[in-house]
């Protein structure tokens, strides 16, 4: 508690020196502009002036304390530290990185950015300290090792690709439709300009925490959820939304031109700006993902899988829908065209990618199909498809019974729309729930015989004893070995942070057809296995027995 409540004030306090220090800055340079520096409103500067003034020595002389305390090694391992360190730096960073490109932004329109460059300043340099303690200096903490540069890493891309899609988009639009909509006395080009300062800094602040602070070699669950969360499904989504877009204005320009051409045309250029900067962005972080554990390469593969194959059922869903409206009477000035148009680009789209990363037609073996994430993608997907259908079956119903009372006509047109999604959740929920029976059928028939029944039945165990060595937090793994191979586990805990939960099936898969009186199970840190046998006869010292 005590160390919770020094690093939470200590955090608040430097929050607030920070903004009083930059406001404080803003108005000196202000001074310089012919402004004043209070001016009728004495609030504000009263403000600033006591959290520099009041603010800032409190934080350095609580800093000082929690300095002092850190010659403890426990203290340097303890989580409230890390947190702090790693919690100052990501702000710092988003606060700071954000006030210097809207600065530099400002400036290509002539625009005032004395306030933005000020804070830009301060909070720089509170970025520049804390992650010198955290690197370089004598006292960094011992628990969340590559979080801050994650978490960096993560801020510049986001920033960098809006910014890089945001510039583009600008410039195809100009080059379509002439030149976009700017602030009065602007040059047209002002938009992708200041775009392009967004772009350029993010790609800065993601090169350096990706290539020099470590995140390109983080291997933590964090990273692992980083690199999948966003860089897989980011980009992907970005490269599939921008993709159908455009095929679908394609399509439109060569089939249906039943709105004018620069309204067909509107959507192209950010459609083509996000398919590209979203592809490079998918490109890069599948690379990344080659070289990682089979764990991390699953699930990009079923996060992959996943958009596709939202993509392509929307697709099909709109397509019926399109289908039936062609059959109602349509309203006026409506037409099926325009909708069965996009339900074609998004099945197009969504079908090839959604194949050639599910590769339904390939033959898996069995410790695939026994693969926890699989089989908890195909619960999840069939679920809520499952869900989704149930519901829509209830409005289908809803609008029935409505129509019959009510004497009404246009039962088509009023079911239409969730007959298509009642097919394509349909087709969606019956498929995935084939292959979740078919993979426990398969499980079940390659498993060998119970090893705690065999150990019931007094049939001894293929392995005598079971070493194991891994991190804190080791006691489910303790027990899941116990029950699966009945013999003796003796736990050997490795000093660290605890380490990540190995996957039961790949446990299962490595000790399968393992027989030997002792054998030495290692998890490391990113929950990989390693398995050793060992001969009877070195069975002597070294293990406790």
């Amino acid at each position: 508690m005590r160390r919770i409540i020094v690093y939470t004030i200590l955090f608040v306090l430097v929050c607030l020196t920070a903004a009083g220090l930059a406001d404080l800055i803003g108005r000196a340079i202000d001074v310089f502009s012919d402004d004043l520096l209070v001016g009728s409103a004495t609030t504000g500067l009263a403000g600033s002036l006591t959290f520099a003034l009041i603010g800032g020595p409190l934080a350095v002389l609580l800093g000082w304390f929690a300095w002092r305390r850190l010659a403890d090694p426990s203290e340097r391992s303890s989580l409230a530290y890390a947190l702090y360190l790693v919690g100052m730096t990501t702000v710092a960073l988003i606060v700071a990185g954000s006030a210097v490109f809207t600065a530099i932004a400002g400036a290509v329109t002539g625009e005032r950015v004395t306030t933005e460059a000020a804070t830009g300043l301060v909070w720089a340099a509170v970025w520049v300290g804390h992650r010198l303690v955290l690197h370089r200096g004598s006292r960094p903490p011992s628990r969340l090792p590559g979080t801050a540069a994650v978490l960096g890493g993560l801020f510049g891309l986001v920033i960098g690709v809006g910014g890089a899609i945001t510039a583009l988009s600008s410039l195809f639009d100009a080059a379509l439709g002439g030149p976009p909509v700017v602030a009065v006395g602007a040059p047209w080009w002002s938009g992708a300009v200041q775009a392009l300062v967004w772009a350029l800094g993010g790609a800065s602040i993601w090169w350096w925490h990706w290539r020099y602070d470590g995140a390109s070699q983080a291997r933590t669950p964090l990273a692992a959820v980083a690199l999948v969360g966003i860089g897989i499904l980011g980009g992907c989504l970005l490269t599939l939304t921008g993709t159908g877009t455009a095929l679908f204005v394609v399509l439109r320009l060569v089939v249906d031109r039943s709105d004018a051409m620069p309204d067909v045309l509107d959507p192209l250029g950010a459609a083509v700006a996000a398919a590209l900067v979203g592809g490079v962005v998918w490109l890069h972080h599948r690379a990344v993902v080659a070289a990682r554990s089979a764990a991390v390469q699953e699930a990009s593969t079923l996060v992959t899988s996943g958009i596709a194959l939202i993509a392509a059922a929307t697709g099909l869903g709109v397509i019926v829908n399109a289908l039936l409206a062609a059959l109602a009477t349509p309203l006026v000035g409506s037409s099926p065209h325009t909708l069965l148009l996009g339900g074609i680009s998004a099945l197009l789209v969504g079908a090839p990618v959604w194949w050639f990363s599910w590769r339904p037609a390939a033959r898996l073996g069995v410790g695939q199909r026994a693969s926890s994430g699989r089989g908890v993608y195909l619960v999840v997907v069939f679920g809520i498809s499952a869900i989704v259908a149930l519901v829509t079956i209830l409005v289908i119903g809803f609008r029935l019974f409505d129509i019959l009372l009510a004497a009404d006509s246009g039962l088509v047109d009023r079911i239409r729309a969730p007959l298509g999604l009642l097919v394509a959740t349909g087709l969606v929920s019956s498929y995935h729930f084939a292959l979740w029976r078919g993979d426990r059928a398969a499980a079940a028939a390659a498993a060998d015989p119970d090893p705690v029944a065999a150990v019931a039945a007094g049939n001894p165990p293929a392995i005598g004893e079971l070493v194991l060595i891994m991190g804190p937090g080791a006691e489910p793994v303790v027990r899941h070995l116990h029950e699966l191979t009945g013999a003796q586990v003796t736990l050997w805990q490795r000093e660290g942070a605890a380490t990540a939960l190995p996957d039961p099936a790949e446990v299962v898969q490595a000790l399968g057809g393992v027989q030997a009186a002792r054998v030495v199970l290692i998890v490391g840190a990113d929950g990989g296995l390693s398995v050793i046998p060992l001969a009877a006869a070195e069975n002597t010292t070294g293990l406790p027995g």
